[in-house]
């Protein structure tokens, strides 16, 4: 099957060439980078030379895209919106990983993202890309929205138990740290060494723009706190909600292993999840207490945001939708150390 990523030089575009690189049923014939234009692959990313000596970054507008059989969007939010609507009817499946058509909410753009969507009757028709949560909206679809890798994390830890109705659907509490590579490949001040190194901070209090994004998928309200952490990827998030009724640990862990018995990309486990142990996988680590002294349901999960939290799902999702073998292309054993 014939493939193109737009955003092909960020980094979300490279881990795409990577997974796709070992995927027995896709070929990368359009890498789309515009500041990149002409230049090898390989140039950028050594890292891929092996499997892509030849292939060079191209301007990939709708019409050098049309007629392929995937179509990857790693754009940065605001982009994928202009370029989709050319895109919908021309390729076999689409895959969006920016934020441009998670929301279900037109109104939610504005208050969140800081403008108006340009393609809201779009926003429907777009399946969203969680498929150990939403496995039923993605067989046979032909436009995915890919979650955000916070999300992803969130809704990993909390759904089930919100689902389950053990946890209350308010009150919620979200505090994750992401890797540097979560920001992008674009240097700014904030994401620079001399900045991120031996440092530990949190960012968009109150208003991060993944806020609704996880309330939407999680099915609760939420204070989400991000955080900055010195690695180069990975997510850990730390969630907390109050219980339904008296609950004991073995009660919400019992919940998430008969949510995600038989998943092949979670793994359910007493161990506190690592981010190092998701390294460079596409699998997601879960676990979850109860605290009789505080009261708290405690639930976690870590996972690689590059993988599970962008391009690895991406993949996922696509081989979903094309009738693929779910996992192929895609491994969940990490890198160590």
């Amino acid at each position: 099957m014939r493939v193109g990523i737009a955003g092909a030089s960020g980094y979300a575009g490279a881990e795409l060439l990577r997974l796709c690189a070992g995927h027995p049923d896709l070929d990368v014939v359009v890498a789309g980078a515009d500041t990149q234009s002409g230049q090898p692959v390989a140039a950028l990313y050594p890292s891929l030379a092996a499997a892509y000596p030849r292939l060079e970054f191209s301007k990939a507008g709708a019409h050098d895209l049309a007629g392929l059989d995937v179509v990857f969007l790693a754009l940065p939010h605001g982009e994928s919106q202009e370029i989709a609507p050319g895109l919908v009817d021309q390729v076999g499946v689409l895959v969006d990983l920016s934020a441009d058509f998670r929301l279900r909410d037109p109104g939610a753009y504005p208050q969140w993202y800081g403008h108006d969507h340009v393609a809201p009757d779009l926003l429907g028709a777009f399946a969203y890309g969680l498929p150990e949560l939403f496995r039923a909206e993605l067989a046979g679809a032909r436009l995915v929205a890919a979650p955000g890798c916070y999300p992803t994390a969130a809704a990993l830890a909390l759904a089930p138990l919100v689902r389950a109705g053990v946890v209350e659907t308010t009150g919620v509490i979200v505090d994750a740290a992401s890797g540097v590579s979560g920001a992008g490949r674009k240097l700014s001040h904030t994401t620079q060494f001399n900045t991120a190194d031996e440092d530990f901070t949190a960012y968009g209090l109150l208003d991060h723009r993944h806020t609704p994004e996880i309330e939407q998928a999680t099915g609760a309200q939420v204070l989400f706190t991000p955080h900055l952490a010195p690695m180069n990827r990975g997510i850990l998030a730390t969630c907390y909600a109050r219980p339904m009724a008296e609950l004991e640990t073995g009660d919400v862990m019992s919940v998430l292993d008969d949510a995600y018995g038989g998943e092949p990309f979670v793994v359910v486990s007493e161990r506190p999840p690592s981010t190092k142990a998701t390294f460079g996988s596409n699998c997601a680590h879960v676990t979850a207490r109860v605290d009789p002294r505080t009261g708290w349901v405690l639930a976690l999960c870590a996972l690689d945001n590059l993988v599970k939290g962008a391009s690895g799902q991406a993949l996922q999702c696509a081989n979903i939708a094309l009738g693929l073998p779910e996992d192929s292309g895609l491994s969940a054993l990490g890198v160590y150390p």
